[in-house]
């Protein structure tokens, strides 16, 4: 018998908003996943945007006689630390350096700071590198994008 006042759940109510808690988060984890998956994607795009732009800016800065290139170059960064260090400008009496990136960006889908390289020589679907310079740059994950293709060939 209970008392009047006594107040409580019941254990089948307890039983019951468990199970709709329960079904509740197991629809929304999809949800989650697909969003930071999408996340990782947008990220990954624009770091791809971002190093490709620096090495862009550095091929007109040598194209234009402004930076001390390597000979054999090409006019292209001979590594991607070159764009954060900076190269040297040739009208500076004061040996200013010029700067293309303030760091490398962080590879969403390795986590690792470490990208993929082709230079100008390398085949365009290859996936070592030559090291005579760097004209492209891609992930090394070989994981595939939500429409089916390699995050590598981004």
């Amino acid at each position: 018998m209970r008392r009047k006042n006594q107040r409580g759940l019941t254990l089948v109510e307890l039983i019951v908003a468990f199970t709709i808690m329960a079904l509740l988060t197991s629809m929304s984890v999809p949800l989650v996943r697909y969003r930071v998956r999408r996340d990782r994607e947008h990220d990954l795009n624009y770091a791809l945007r971002q190093i490709r732009k620096a090495i862009d800016d550095y091929k007109d800065a040598a194209i234009q006689g402004k930076i001390e290139v390597k000979l054999g170059s090409e006019g292209y960064p001979e590594s991607l630390d070159q764009l954060v260090e900076g190269v040297k400008l040739l009208q500076s009496a004061e040996g200013k350096k010029v700067k293309f990136l303030r760091k490398i960006p962080l590879d969403p889908m390795t986590n690792s700071y470490d990208w993929g390289k082709r230079s100008t020589q390398d085949d365009p679907k290859s996936q070592s590198w030559g090291g005579q310079n760097v004209f492209d740059v891609y992930t090394k994950s070989t994981e595939r994008a939500r429409d089916g293709t390699l995050y590598s060939d981004w």
